[in-house]
């Protein structure tokens, strides 16, 4: 995973960081074997929670940076780390914060559960401590900030108020306490399905950093989809800037291989995200491949648009089918006219036989056999 991170961050580390839990052995040693590849992109770094004593993790894994976990809301100060007041938690908090500065170590504060705290009242003080505590120390040190949307509460919509609206929360913070946009994160859970509209709009608002998972794996309902961000940062920069998109195939290749489920039409990665099932639009494709793909997804993706074959696919679909899976070009491919004992199978299928089921390629490819020999031993 780690080297097929590294060909989609390409040489500029658009996929600039990666995190390790540093509390189990196994992690721990997976954090030294990646190291020991030597990719400059994505940097290793750790997390810890914010307890002085978990810092020696940091210190035995020789990490230049390390998240640790400053939760925000009085559901966690409160409820969940058991503190006595907002002031006890955030004096604990920058204590360690203060250890990391002192150990050279650059810490990335989580303010978990963000778009549910008080933000006037303890986010915007306890980010005036950090900046406070950044300035006597190298830039290379000073403290980040992650916007942890814990629940999926954060909102893009112009207008909505702290703490659930994303561009309030990172205005505050850059204009208010100075927390510049290179050390802005944001962190967001699909709960409401607006994970990938969420991170998009911290980047356009000043956030300079999301944070992702591959195919959006995560927490309940996931994070922001590492494969989405990577295409909305292409189309908001208008070039590839070095990204290998191909390896985001490889990459679902290799998760499906170890059992990771990614549904079928999930969009750029399952296997069926780029597959027409309806006959007009198979016979769009056949004319144009540019009038029913979402851009060339085979140079970047390594991904021909196909089409499955149902009742509503047509001898257009049936056509398109049999030339994507023969690897015609040019003046070697067929027009529906020729795939015509072979559409009226698929239809019989359906009406005499009652299916309900896509016919597969295994089967496709059995009938064009039987009932186009000239074409499959000139093709096959």
């Amino acid at each position: 995973i780690y080297d097929l991170l590294g060909r989609i961050s390409g040489p500029k580390g658009v996929v600039r960081q990666t995190e390790f839990f540093l509390y189990t052995k196994n992690d721990r040693e997976t954090l030294d074997r990646c190291r020991a590849l030597g990719h400059a992109y994505p940097e290793c770094t750790g997390w810890i929670r914010a307890v002085k004593g978990d810092f020696r993790l940091v210190k035995e894994a020789g990490l230049a940076e390390s998240g640790m976990l400053t939760s925000s809301s009085d559901y966690h100060i409160f409820h969940k780390l058991k503190f006595k007041s907002r002031r006890e938690c955030m004096d604990s908090y920058c204590e360690v914060v203060d250890a990391a500065l002192e150990a050279g170590v650059r810490p990335r504060c989580h303010l978990e559960d963000v778009t549910r705290a008080d933000i006037d009242g303890f986010v915007l003080p306890f980010v005036d401590r950090l900046m406070e505590m950044s300035r006597g120390v190298p830039e290379q040190q000073t403290v980040k900030i992650r916007l942890c949307d814990t629940m999926g509460f954060g909102i893009s919509y112009p207008g909505a108020r702290l703490p659930r609206s994303i561009p309030k929360l990172i205005y505050k913070l850059n204009r208010e306490c100075g927390v510049p946009s290179d050390r802005l994160e944001w962190h967001g859970h699909n709960d409401f399905h607006k994970v990938h509209a969420n991170a998009a709009t911290a980047w356009l608002y000043g956030c300079d950093f999301v944070n992702t998972t591959v195919f959006g794996f995560g927490e309940r309902t996931g994070n922001p989809p590492l494969e989405g961000a990577v295409f909305e940062y292409i189309a908001l920069k208008g070039d590839l800037s070095g990204i290998d998109t191909a390896a985001i195939t490889e990459l679902a290749d290799y998760m499906r291989s170890i059992g990771l489920p990614i549904p079928d039409n999930y969009p750029f990665a399952g296997r069926a995200f780029n597959v027409t099932r309806a006959g007009i639009h198979a016979g769009g494709l056949r004319q144009d491949e540019r009038i029913y793909n979402i851009f060339d997804t085979t140079a970047l993706l390594n991904r021909p648009p196909r089409v499955a074959i149902t009742d509503k696919s047509g001898a257009d679909g049936v056509a398109h089918w049999v030339n994507e899976f023969f690897g015609l070009k040019g003046g070697e491919r067929i027009s529906k006219i020729k795939v015509a004992k072979l559409a009226r199978w698929v239809i019989d299928q359906y009406e005499v036989e009652g299916r309900l089921t896509a016919i597969s390629d295994t089967e496709l490819e059995a009938k064009t056999r039987e009932l186009m020999p000239d074409f499959w031993q000139k093709f096959k």
